[in-house]
């Protein structure tokens, strides 16, 4: 993959050179002949969840990513971009253009009881789907919002993704959850179960899955209905927040593979990106907390490295099918994509205790099969599947 350095400035003056170029095709005449020369792109904003920096290939990871190695290649990469340190700031600030006090959203989606941290999106502003929707744009979400304190079914929903610009979408509310059975799973304001969407199946269910296939349906479905328009796509997945969960087909391609420990993966990984000329040659790396060979739980450490890379793997294989729609559909070279992650790797430890499991066992009262109709209320443990088995976690399952 060749390489080139940009200083902001320099993508600046790209991106104007590029909108100029774009006008050019046809130019002459009227300026209604030009207008109706131009097709204003299509947009779709691709975001993962707690995603290290060094995860994905075209930027010096393992991890098979072809799909965003490719999109990479014929693109550009940042090295200087900057979001915030938590999920829900920066989506605020994606959807708004502010900061994130200035949104409303200073923290996580708890009112500390001032205007920049009332965990709620503000209605002072406005969101990039209002806007282009306001010029013209369909829009469509599918994935996880996170930008409002008001989860319930019952609403308010004034701060769902319906009521801030989009025309549809399918996604959590909240910020995290089971890949299999998520909570505040909802199409368009109107909360899933297995009774009401035949997709929704938590036996063969995939989260990652289903926000992929959704964002493909809308791209195909826009085309077959509404393709004088252009659209804004924003597909926001979960992968690779936790919980650790993933389909085994993606686990076993990662078999073994993390068996040698940590530190030999951030020496390759600070080779490739050196290679790349991602991070200067001058930079050290950061000191490891711990050593591989104290670790109690190798063999169970080395899996959860299996399941997250399986993760990310999935979303890319997704990123791709969303790809291979708009190739299909004839659009592709008329589409900016954008990816990016809502922070760094996230170092929140879930789930690591020693005896986790005699506190979430003892915490599920009732262990009787969930309906059809019933929503899952739980993010975390203590929760039961829907069979009424309470879900384990940790080095001692």
């Amino acid at each position: 993959m060749s390489s080139r350095n940009y200083t902001r400035r320099d993508f600046i003056k790209a991106m104007g050179l590029g909108a100029t170029a774009l006008a050019v095709p046809g130019c002459t005449g009227s300026p209604q002949l030009r207008a109706r020369n131009y097709r204003r792109p299509n947009i779709v904003l691709i975001m993962a969840d707690d995603m290290g920096y060094s995860d994905i290939g075209c930027y010096g990871g393992e991890i098979n990513t072809p799909n965003l190695n490719g999109l990479a290649a014929n693109g550009l990469r940042f090295t200087q971009f900057y979001n915030t340190a938590r999920c829900c700031p920066t989506r605020a600030s994606l959807m708004t253009g502010l900061y994130q006090h200035q949104a409303g959203v200073g923290h996580m989606m708890d009112d500390k009881g001032y205007d920049s941290y009332r965990g709620d999106l503000s209605n002072n502003c406005v969101t990039i789907a209002e806007v282009l929707k306001q010029a013209g744009y369909s829009t469509y979400m599918s994935g996880k919002w996170h930008v409002t304190k008001h989860i319930k079914p019952e609403g308010p929903k004034h701060n769902w993704p319906r009521q801030r610009g989009y025309d549809r979408f399918y996604g959590t509310i909240t910020g995290a959850g089971s890949f299999y059975d998520p909570t505040t799973l909802c199409r368009g304001n109107t909360y899933v179960t297995p009774e009401n969407d035949p997709e929704y199946q938590p036996e063969t269910y995939y989260y990652t899955d289903a926000i992929s296939d959704n964002a493909t349906r809308y791209v195909r479905e826009h085309c077959e209905g509404s393709a004088a328009k252009p659209f804004f796509m924003y597909v926001a997945y979960t992968a690779a927040h936790w919980p650790m969960h993933a389909l085994e087909k993606d686990i076993t391609k990662y078999k073994g593979k993390y068996d040698e420990g940590y530190a030999c993966y951030r020496e390759r990984r600070l080779k490739r990106l050196r290679k790349m000329g991602l991070v200067s040659k001058d930079w050290a790396m950061s000191e490891q907390p711990g050593d591989w060979e104290s670790v109690k739980h190798k063999e169970w450490e080395s899996r959860c490295m299996e399941v997250y890379a399986a993760m990310v793997d999935n979303m890319d294989q997704g990123i791709g099918r969303i790809v291979a729609e708009l190739k299909k559909q004839g659009i592709f070279d008329n589409t900016l994509i954008l990816f990016l992650q809502d922070n760094g790797g996230c170092a929140e430890g879930m789930g690591r205790g020693e005896n986790i499991n005699d506190k979430w066992r003892s915490g599920v009262k009732d262990r009787k099969p969930m309906g059809k109709d019933e929503l899952q209320p739980h993010i975390w443990p203590p929760m039961k599947t829907r069979d009424g088995r309470p879900v384990l976690g940790g080095p001692s399952v």
